[in-house]
Order: C-alpha cells, then structure tokens, then sequence
C-alpha cells in the first residue's frame, strides 16, 4: 500500500484545525467571565498555532536525522 503526500497535508491540515478548535473552545471556557473572551480565546489559539507549527517542524527535521527504528538508512528513499 502506497500512501500518498496528498493524504498526509490533508492529515496534517484536517488535525491542525481539530487542535486549534479544540484550543479555542478550551480557552474560551477558561475565559468564560471576561467580556472578551472570544477575543482572547481567539489569541490563544492563533498563537498556539503558529508556536506548535514551528516545534512540529525541529521535531520532524530531528526525526528525519534520527536512525531510530530504521535498520538499514540507505535503502530509505
């Protein structure tokens, strides 16, 4: 079975959404009580993406140089 790229940035979009909301909604309750909450929650969340895409990216750049779990590196492609 061959997995095409198209489905892993479909994957990787579809989750980023379902985290972002998630955060949102989370921190929209923890602001229930101020006026702005939705302003703040919206904040939270934008700032939550744009931190966790950039670890995401040294995390996966220290895995692509990483050789755990692969057994023989050169016939990787």
């Amino acid at each position: 079975m061959e997995v095409s790229k198209k489905r892993h940035i479909a994957k990787t979009i579809t989750w980023r959404i379902i985290a972002s909301v998630t955060t949102f909604i989370l921190a929209y309750l923890f602001f229930k009580e101020d006026p702005d909450a939705a302003t703040k929650a919206t904040g939270v969340a934008l700032a939550e993406t744009v931190i966790k895409m950039v670890l995401y990216y040294f995390h996966e750049r220290a895995w692509y140089k990483s050789n755990f779990g692969i057994k023989n590196r050169a016939d990787k492609s």
